[in-house]
């Protein structure tokens, strides 16, 4: 994409239209007197010994022209409200880590810089003659950053090399990853190596980096069966283990799992046959072997041939391109990154943002570039603080009002209904589907839109509102204290607060 397409539209026709409600309402939220945080919300952080100045919360109405992000009907005039809607701000400027509600900043970054239709394109050269299926030299495989290059699209592309003439390669598979200047992390984050959100961005990220183990009891036999995706070149995994009738609690500490030795995975416990069918999602230890073993793997079992071997490096200046496939478009990458909180695939297009000027991607970069952005639509909010875009970070900050900015204007924007259905649907699928199961008759259920967050010390929610009024609003809640994770019912209590934003009936007096 060139500079001149990745800036369009202009910034002030992206974000005038808004500005003018945007302002009219965070002013208004300035200069009215803040409501008391609802008594449940207090009693919540009473119990969980978190102080309220731990909290920061702005609830704000949207603008009467806001996109309904579930696309519902706005009241009809004689039912518009007779009562001020909800409103409420605490500690609304406080510079707070809002985990991973960072993801905010660099979805509608992407959706404004880039557009929803953007693609990330991978290619396929060929270095040296091609004859009767036979390629006498290298086969180059280049990334481009995609952040969605899972098992199936990498299949189907070793497909389309095949169809495009290419069974036997008399030299190396070479991979391309050079689109991004990142290295690998040299600490994981709170020490969680195998966690897949610990996964490093790559330029030519294959599956997330990580192995799927899947278990599977037989009652006839009595084993339960094991199997992993996707295939790795040399790894060694028991075909099956014992089965056990324990209760299925902590089912993964049952197996007795050993992952240190890269290619000789082992499991010294059982399974419960009570746990049905899991899966297991681990990041392969050697993360640098990953690539060229999935690679090798999957060449192989489709009946390609390998003289050489599959290593990382660049195309020579002879190569030529064979075949070009595109990834899935950006409004639908958002929607993994925001629902299911993907920090690889934030953190892919975060550094897309600087790689789609014509460098390798950084993060410094990246982060240059997201502030122009901020300058330009948000210049009187205070700019978050970015570290990689995911908000799997110590350094990330934001506060709520400049959340808040962010919310509102996206409610207006152009891309107004591709950022809402990034966000998870309350009790309905992503991160706050499990509300449902907290409270199954929670009002909350599938009248919000959000964005979660969680780290050691982070609870957090962002997102759009419907009341029952029919009034939308916007919400930011994030608490930053070591029981963050114990008092995370209060953002569940101030999510009601919102939705509940009819006044209670009179009582009838005799």
């Amino acid at each position: 994409m060139t500079l001149t397409r990745a800036l369009r539209p202009p910034f002030k026709t992206v974000f005038a239209p808004a500005l003018l409600a945007l302002i009219w309402a965070i002013a208004a939220t300035r200069t009215a007197s803040a409501e008391t945080l609802p008594a449940e919300v207090l009693k919540t952080l009473r119990q969980a010994q978190v102080p309220a100045s731990a909290l920061s919360v702005l609830i704000t109405p949207l603008p009467d022209h806001a996109r309904n992000p579930g696309n519902a009907q706005p009241p009809a005039k004689t039912t518009q409200l007779s009562h001020r809607p909800r409103q409420l701000s605490h500690q609304a400027n406080a510079s707070v880590n809002p985990a991973s509600v960072m993801k905010l900043f660099t979805t509608y970054a992407g959706l404004s810089l880039l557009g929803p239709e953007h693609v990330w394109r991978n290619r396929i050269y060929t270095d040296g003659p091609l004859r009767d299926g036979v390629l006498q030299g290298h086969l180059i495989v280049r990334g481009s950053g995609d952040p969605k290059l899972v098992v199936e699209r990498l299949q189907d592309l070793l497909t389309q090399v095949q169809a495009a003439g290419v069974r036997e390669v008399r030299g190396d598979i070479v991979l391309d990853r050079s689109v991004f200047d990142v290295r690998e992390r040299s600490e994981p984050f709170d020490d969680e190596p195998l966690r897949p959100y610990n996964v490093s961005p790559d330029g030519l990220l294959l599956n997330f980096k990580a192995v799927v183990y899947k278990f599977t009891p037989d009652s006839t036999s009595g084993q339960v069966q094991v199997r992993f995706e996707p295939p790795l070149a040399g790894l060694a995994v028991p075909t099956s283990l014992p089965m056990t009738s324990a209760p299925c609690s902590d089912w993964r500490r049952q197996l007795q799992a050993d992952f240190s030795q890269p290619l000789h995975v082992r499991f010294a416990g059982s399974y419960p046959s009570r746990c049905g069918e899991r899966e297991w999602p681990v990041a392969y230890p050697e993360p640098e072997a990953y690539a060229p073993r999935v690679i090798r793997a999957l060449w192989l079992s489709a009946g390609g041939q390998l003289t050489g071997q599959v290593r990382y490096g660049a195309p020579s200046a002879s190569a030529r391109l064979l075949l070009e496939a595109t990834s899935l478009p950006l409004s639908e990458i958002i929607q993994d990154i925001n629902k299911f909180s993907n920090n690889v695939m934030a953190q892919q297009l975060y550094l897309t943002l600087s790689s789609e000027l014509g460098a390798p991607g950084r993060f410094e970069a990246s982060r240059v570039r997201l502030s122009q952005w901020w300058r330009n639509g948000f210049a009187e909010q205070d700019a978050p603080v970015m570290d990689n875009g995911s908000g799997l970070s110590r350094q990330e900050r934001s506060t709520a009002r400049a959340l808040t900015a962010l919310l509102q204007a996206a409610s207006t924007g152009p891309h107004a209904q591709h950022f809402a259905n990034s966000l998870s649907l309350a009790g309905i699928d992503g991160t706050t589907a499990r509300l449902k199961e907290r409270n199954p008759q929670s009002p909350v259920i599938a009248n919000a839109w959000l964005k979660t967050g969680s780290l050691r010390d982070v609870a957090s929610v962002a997102g759009y509102v419907q009341g029952q009024s029919g009034h939308g609003y916007t919400l930011v809640a994030i608490l930053n204290h070591p029981n963050a994770p114990q008092a995370r019912a209060a953002l569940d209590q101030l999510l009601e607060w919102t939705v509940r934003d009819t006044p209670s009936p009179k009582a009838n007096t005799p």
